[in-house]
């Protein structure tokens, strides 16, 4: 098929959303991904209340990278082994033990009894299935249409992440913690799990997966064997670990750079979340345009444009300036994400989405927490301007790499 027909048989967002399982689902993690946008907030502000002797940016890195060892675990004995979990499975699996754990840690610090080992700790325990969750989530609402419909559930998936996490609940998140606890932040994420858990339940029952299997019984080939077959986009996903590694310092300077440059609250940290997912928010929505365009071009100049955020964010010393800047790095790098599982999934059969998908995701944010663990010591001794400019010279040192990657090579179905 061309790609002129691919792009031709793509529904609208309007046409997807007339199914009503996709709808609820799509809802569901709308109200879910509101509570996690809010501890992008609440966790930094939390960390910076209960670091004791623990330097601060070590405290945030630690905690900010707790949630993705077991995960990853898990997550990479899915993609590179045997092991086959059904995702509605793991996804009511991870909905259940991040209410549980969430709403406990919320209570210790509204009481006052939250460590940071105990922080720590729960966040290691209750995120063990956050990356198959992830992935599982993909997965679930993807296979509720045909393939003429997956890339306008993946739009949507983006928009609900840029909305939910980045604008509406880094936002609340901010103004919780500056006027009440971060607890009460903890504590509504685990609400928003159990809304998920329902939507779930209700709008995947158990009796259409299992339909589902019968039609499509599980593939025992490892997600690497059979990305090794697609060279491009084996490449793309070695691309995007070290894109989403070299991130991962500006998570860790944000909430430093904010208290310290800008002398700001919380309040003002999550309204800088916020300028990043009004940006992103308003990328997500122009996805669909971008189809016609070239998708590997786009993704390499995500890659150079959003180098030039944090390098940009490093001179600027105004919180207007600091939101500009945080808001056309929204924008610019929304469409990576939707562009790439679309064109992934694309080319994958229907037994090897799961294991290729949760390996993706995985390599995608494995790149988390070693990039958590490096940029903690890199701010410490680059200070956090120093930090901020090293993480985008990085990153447009990547760019050439990225397009002798994904440009060369056969123009398959996975590099449209």
């Amino acid at each position: 098929m061309t790609a002129v027909a691919t792009r031709a048989a793509n529904q609208s967002y309007r046409k997807v959303l007339r199914n009503r399982r996709v709808a609820a689902l799509l809802l569901g993690d709308l109200i879910a991904s509101v509570g996690t946008g809010m501890i992008l907030v609440a966790m930094p502000v939390q960390t910076l209340s209960i670091h004791g002797s623990v330097a601060k940016a070590l405290a945030i890195g630690m905690v900010e990278a707790a949630p993705f060892v077991l995960s990853t675990v898990l997550a990479l004995s899915i993609g590179l082994g045997r092991v086959r979990i059904p995702p509605r499975t793991l996804l009511i699996a991870d909905c259940t033990l991040r209410a549980l754990t969430f709403a406990w840690l919320g209570l210790l610090a509204l009481t006052d009894r939250l460590t940071l080992p105990v922080l720590v700790a729960g966040l290691l325990l209750g995120a063990t299935f956050r990356m198959a969750g992830s992935s599982s989530r993909r997965l679930l609402a993807t296979s509720l249409v045909d393939d003429s419909g997956r890339f306008a559930v993946n739009g949507l998936l983006g928009l609900n992440t840029t909305f939910a996490l980045y604008i509406v609940g880094p936002v609340l998140g901010g103004l919780i913690a500056a006027s009440t606890s971060p607890g009460v932040a903890l504590i509504s994420d685990a609400a928003g799990a159990l809304i998920l858990l329902a939507t779930v339940v209700a709008a995947a029952p158990r009796a259409v997966e299992a339909q589902n299997a019968v039609k499509r019984p599980p593939s025992h080939e490892s997600g690497w064997r059979i990305l090794r077959r697609r060279p491009v986009a084996a490449r793309l996903l070695f691309v995007e670990f070290f894109f989403n590694f070299l991130y991962m310092p500006v998570e860790i300077a944000l909430p430093l750079y904010v208290r310290a440059k800008l002398d700001l609250d919380a309040t003002a940290l999550g309204l800088m979340w916020g300028a990043l997912g009004v940006g992103a928010f308003v990328g997500a929505s122009l996805v669909n345009q971008l189809r016609h365009l070239p998708q590997r071009h786009v993704l390499v100049a995500v890659i150079a444009l959003w180098a030039l955020c944090p390098i940009t964010l490093a001179a600027v010393s105004s919180r207007p300036a600091a939101m500009v800047v945080f808001g056309l790095g929204g924008l610019v790098y929304a469409p990576f994400t939707p562009v790439v599982y679309s064109f992934l999934q694309s080319g994958l059969a229907p037994d090897e989405q799961q294991q290729v998908v949760t390996l993706w995701t995985t390599g995608a944010m494995v790149a988390a927490p070693l990039g958590l663990a490096a940029g903690g010591p890199l701010i410490e001794l680059a200070g956090i301007t120093g930090g901020l400019v090293l993480s985008g010279t990085l990153t447009l040192l990547l760019v050439p790499i990225a397009a002798v990657a994904v440009l060369r090579g056969p123009r398959d179905v996975a590099a449209r």
